[in-house]
């Protein structure tokens, strides 16, 4: 049990002036578990616990949170007794508690008597705040941690879904007695095919959580075949989805280094994330443009644009308008492998539908 000098509130104080607090203070004791005062009743006094712990709780978004715990020689109660206000949280006795307690009006008298004593008063409220802060501070970052964990599983099952359905088709349809060995080879190599993008889709994910870029070779690639590639891919997924992929230009026979496992999640992330945004199907346009030694490549869909307070953070992580599955998460990574192929990424809103493109340097030598 700490004597009543070394309390935090009158550790700085003379022996006279301990003299005119002990004449006021009266000594209770708690057993565990039991209130010292609720929610809602008058702030009639301040406490100062010479041994055990008190805690404080208060009901939060309609539950009871516990707000703080303190010890011996800590204060409590002193906010409604300054403003005389109903108290806001409820003190109870964790375990057996001894206190000092001091009335409203008895602490008013001493603070006009004990000079030093509101400069005390003052000095512990600040402590006590600042340790609130810190506590709360500390929450919001864990329930930030357990959002952003909730997120990317979130993210982690929508983007799975795609190839996962894919690879349960062509399983079906290779293990159908009328299957010909053709169409269990094609299937064979779709199953394969969407192994390695989840792979792939697992490889980025993890190097998203890292935080750092993991080293990548750019191979020197003709960018039309690689298009080609690309699209034969997306289309079965598009069409099952009522949405249609075109080409408004033909891709230029250019060469660009680029490693095309990634870049083909860039393709594949953008025209998932146009085809959840049209909602019940339409059109995707792809386009091309080579200006001087640059290569752009669009994406135009014909949903309803892109909303506008979301324009400046897009490619941010976890940004997301209007969708039900989802976190922007995809946006970001394809403006990580983009910047990654020493390009850049944007979005613009078109009278038909939103844009999404990429421009990429083409090699030294195309």
């Amino acid at each position: 049990m700490v004597p009543l000098e070394s309390s935090k509130l009158f550790n700085t104080l003379p022996e006279p002036d301990l003299k005119i607090v002990r004449a006021v203070a009266k000594q209770l004791q708690f057993a565990p578990g039991q209130t010292i005062f609720k929610e809602g009743d008058p702030g009639d006094g301040i406490y100062v616990i010479l041994s055990g712990t008190v805690q404080i709780t208060a009901i939060v978004e309609g539950e009871r949170r516990v707000l703080s715990r303190i010890g011996e020689g800590d204060l409590f109660g002193e906010m409604a007794v300054l403003d005389n206000d109903p108290r806001s949280a409820t003190a109870s006795a964790e375990d057996d508690v001894t206190v000092i307690f001091i009335s409203r009006l008895d602490l008013l008298q001493l603070l006009e008597k004990i000079p030093q004593l509101p400069a005390c008063l003052v000095r512990e409220i600040s402590r006590r705040l600042r340790d609130f802060n810190r506590q709360y501070i500390q929450e919001v970052l864990q329930a930030e941690r357990l959002a952003i964990i909730g997120r990317f599983a979130r993210s982690i099952v929508h983007d799975l879904k795609n190839p996962l359905n894919i690879i349960g088709l062509a399983a079906e349809l290779a293990a159908m007695e009328s299957a010909t060995p053709e169409s269990r080879a094609s299937a064979k190599v779709r199953i394969r095919k969407q192994v390695d993008r989840i792979s792939n889709m697992v490889n980025e994910l993890l190097e998203f959580t890292r935080g750092s870029q993991t080293p990548f070779i750019l191979a020197r690639t003709e960018y039309s075949a690689f298009i080609k590639q690309v699209v034969d891919e997306l289309t079965p997924e598009l069409t099952a989805k009522s949405v249609t992929l075109e080409f408004e230009n033909a891709p230029p026979s250019v060469l660009v280094d680029m490693n095309p496992p990634r870049l083909t999640r860039v393709f594949h992330n953008l025209a998932h994330n146009a085809t959840d945004a049209m909602g019940g199907g339409g059109q995707i346009k792809l386009r091309f443009e080579v200006k001087g030694r640059e290569l752009i490549t669009e994406f135009e869909d014909t949903g309803p644009g892109i909303a506008t307070e979301m324009l400046p953070k897009l490619f941010e992580a976890f940004a997301s308008y209007g969708k039900a599955h989802g976190t922007g998460l995809g946006l970001s990574i394809c403006k990580r492998i983009v910047e990654d192929h020493r390009g850049r990424v944007y979005a613009r809103n078109e009278p038909g539908g939103a844009v999404f493109g990429f421009v990429l340097p083409l090699a030294a030598d195309s």
